[in-house]
């Protein structure tokens, strides 16, 4: 029997438009049966408390990166993106539709295809009726009157449909979603565009599999050893990015705080969202072959542990047993639950190593070595950066740019080959 993969989906959101492009792909590659769900987004934010407009709330650093995060997964997959300059629009209307087309027993993706477009290649007000009519009117539907525009955008008045969208929405918060798209395979949810390959691996289908790192720019990688991304990302930088790593270790916490948010994020997500994210990292620890042990002592104190990173970067008969040093010290907080701030352990893992602890930890305390971890955040922030990990690609060049998350390493592997980075201001 054929696997099932349900797409939930939005038209508000962009990263779903993105994910809709190639998710018949994924299902027609692993032999898989697509369901495809419209649920109303605004619905579920508001079940869960979320801010209906997310885009509003983000800082702006980070606020540019998701912007040009759209734009370069637009041309990876070779798709039109335009952000519209009145979005959000109403999608109430639309969603209905596409049920009033389920209901007469036709296949709904034509027009999920035509309205997505819509939105976010011409910029269409999807919450216009006249601009909807058209759209409707665009898609081919032949001898088949209870299609017409007007017949549709009539019965999504009914009280059957308008129930069927409510009911929709309420289902997609049974099975977990907290966001679009979300995607459903057996009991296992994937959330984002940028989970495509993680859900062709849960239908069975193995995704090619990334080229060697080759030659190609540096990339600094930013890094607190308080954020689980950050040890996955770290795990796993080498074999993306090769010689290119130069460690950039900065204070997550502080951060967070020149820009104005939670310090601890993951404190701020709703149960839903985190516990999807409580199940991606430890899908992704696996992906990257390393333990993940949640540490009793989270939200870390990281300072002397940075602190130490930092001297034997900038000391150069040090310098050569930095990675080694690096993942040791990843392995102490996060494969082992143990302390980071305790001076005899980091002392343990520098002597571990090859690195005389004892002189390191000694001269974490002093005035020139506590100035290195201030003026690396400082410069952290300088460059745009607001999460770990953030790699930043030719950082001396003329158009640095700026990936975050352990997830973009795929993404990431692509810029240094060559691949174009788009104008956010453009559609690819």
């Amino acid at each position: 029997m054929a696997p099932t993969l349900t797409f939930w989906f939005d038209f508000s959101c962009p990263f779903a438009y993105l994910a809709s492009t190639q998710v018949e792909g994924v299902a027609a590659e692993a032999g898989a049966h697509l369901d495809a769900r419209p649920f109303l987004l605004g619905g579920v934010f508001a079940a869960l408390g979320a801010a209906q407009n997310l885009a509003a709330t983000l800082s702006a650093p980070k606020a540019a990166h998701n912007l040009a995060d759209m734009h370069r997964h637009a041309a990876l997959f070779g798709v039109p993106f335009a952000m519209p300059a009145g979005h959000p629009f109403r999608t109430v209307t639309a969603l209905r539709c596409l049920l009033v087309v389920r209901e007469q027993g036709a296949d709904l993706l034509p027009l999920m295809h035509a309205l997505y477009r819509a939105y976010w290649v011409d910029g269409v007000d999807l919450g216009d009726p006249a601009a909807l009519r058209a759209v409707l009117g665009a898609v081919p539907a032949p001898d088949r009157a209870d299609l017409h525009p007007d017949v549709l955008l009539a019965r999504t008045q009914a009280p059957a449909i308008k129930d069927a969208l409510r009911a929709a929405t309420d289902q997609a918060l049974a099975a977990g979603v907290f966001g679009a798209p979300a995607l459903v395979v057996g009991d296992e949810l994937f959330w984002g565009q940028d989970r495509l390959d993680a859900v062709s691996r849960a239908l069975g289908h193995s995704p090619p599999s990334p080229p060697p790192p080759g030659s190609g720019p540096p990339v600094d990688v930013w890094f607190d050893y308080s954020s689980p991304f950050a040890y996955l990302g770290v795990s796993r930088a080498r074999a993306f990015l090769g010689d290119a790593v130069r460690w950039r270790p900065m204070l997550l916490g502080a951060v967070f705080k020149a820009l104005g948010g939670p310090v601890v994020p993951l404190s701020t997500f709703n149960p839903a969202k985190r516990a999807w994210y409580e199940a991606d990292m430890r899908r992704q620890a696996a992906e990257a072959g390393v333990p993940l042990v949640w540490p009793i002592r989270f939200p870390l104190r990281t300072v002397l542990a940075l602190r130490a990173t930092l001297f034997v970067l900038a000391t150069p008969d040090l310098a050569d047993r930095s990675d080694a040093l690096i993942r040791r010290l990843f392995a102490l907080c996060w494969a082992q639950d143990a302390d980071p701030s305790d001076p005899a352990l980091v002392a343990a893992c520098c002597d571990e190593v090859g690195l005389p602890g004892a002189r390191i930890v000694a001269a974490c305390a002093t005035v020139e070595v506590k100035h290195l971890l201030f003026e690396a955040t400082d410069e952290a922030v300088a460059q745009g950066v607001f999460g770990a990990p953030t790699f930043v690609l030719d950082p001396g060049g003329p158009a640095p740019a700026l990936f975050w998350g352990n997830d973009r390493l795929p993404l990431l592997g692509f810029a240094r080959r060559g691949f174009h980075e788009p104008d956010a201001e453009d559609a690819p």
